[in-house]
């Protein structure tokens, strides 16, 4: 693990956008070409703070609270994938956004992914961790995470375990990363979720992971994007960990034989939320590539 102190500090200025009657939280740093960084389930910007510092004299560093999530509004969706993924397109529009550079993570990546397939020309790169680069299948999962991910799937036993006892925060956030949070930080990503209603995107997204081909519409558009990844030529950077939750050794193994223009990066020891274990190196090898492209 990197030495350098990792801040708790947030010290960017907050944002506001109405995307479809709703207001989006984001920042907005640096000049030049974007770079749009897009979290997952259940952070917010707050996961990239100790990275876009690297990135700001390099170019416009934007980071969003998904809709739902972080300091964006709350409304009555149901929280799927699509609901999402059509609040982070039209972002990306209302923004004029071009020749972005993607930055993303976790469900950020499934977004992403299918946001850059279908908009090749307007993506000028894409780096990647513990991202959804295709489908699933049960068998892959550890017997601890698949009991607890098919009961998350459940409808009224993963509504008590991540609407009523919050567990996606208080469990497994904490279980994937290396470092113990401070009280600060534990703070921040706990802010959005005080009551059993505002939970309602953290206990979706479980149930948006196509898993054995299910659900359907997702394992679709995800099929679609791995696919088309597979084709690309785009500039692509993995960062990966040890020993990672959904990007392990053989997911490694794969992008660099299935992606093409892969550079990756070992960041050490770390689970899942990499950005709270090893945020320095990231930044500095995330600056160093978007420099080359």
């Amino acid at each position: 693990m990197d030495t350098k102190a990792i801040s708790a500090d947030f010290p960017f200025e907050s944002k506001y956008v109405e995307i479809h009657g709703s207001q989006m939280h984001y920042i907005d740093e640096g000049a030049g070409d974007p770079i749009l960084f897009l979290h997952g389930n259940p952070t917010s910007s707050y996961l990239w703070r100790n990275i876009i510092p690297y990135l700001v004299p390099h170019g416009r560093c934007i980071a969003l609270d998904l809709i739902g999530m972080g300091k964006s509004d709350q409304p009555d969706l149901d929280y799927t994938f699509f609901d999402q993924a059509k609040y982070v397109e039209a972002f990306i529009d209302k923004l004029k956004l071009s020749n972005v550079t993607l930055v993303i993570h976790d469900w950020g990546s499934g977004l992403g992914f299918h946001y850059a397939m279908r908009h090749e020309s307007n993506i000028k790169g894409i780096a990647f961790m513990e991202a959804l680069t295709q489908p699933m299948k049960w068998k892959h999962f550890p017997i601890d995470k698949k009991i607890g991910f098919k009961l998350f799937r459940t409808p009224i036993i993963g509504w008590f375990m991540l609407s009523m006892m919050n567990m996606f925060l208080t469990q497994l956030l904490p279980q994937m990363i290396v470092r113990k949070l401070s009280a600060e930080e534990t703070g921040n990503y706990f802010a959005p979720f005080k009551t059993i209603r505002s939970r309602k995107p953290v206990r979706q997204w479980p149930r948006e992971i196509p898993i054995d081909g299910q659900p359907a519409e997702v394992y679709e558009i995800m099929s679609n994007y791995s696919q088309k990844l597979q084709e690309s030529e785009l500039p692509k950077i993995l960062f990966y960990a040890n020993p990672g939750a959904i990007i392990t050794p053989p997911d490694v193994d794969w992008c660099r034989q299935n992606l093409k223009n892969l550079e990756t990066v070992d960041i050490g020891s770390g689970v899942h939320y990499i950005q709270e274990d090893n945020p320095h190196l990231i930044g500095e090898e995330l600056a160093k590539w978007y420099q080359a492209l």
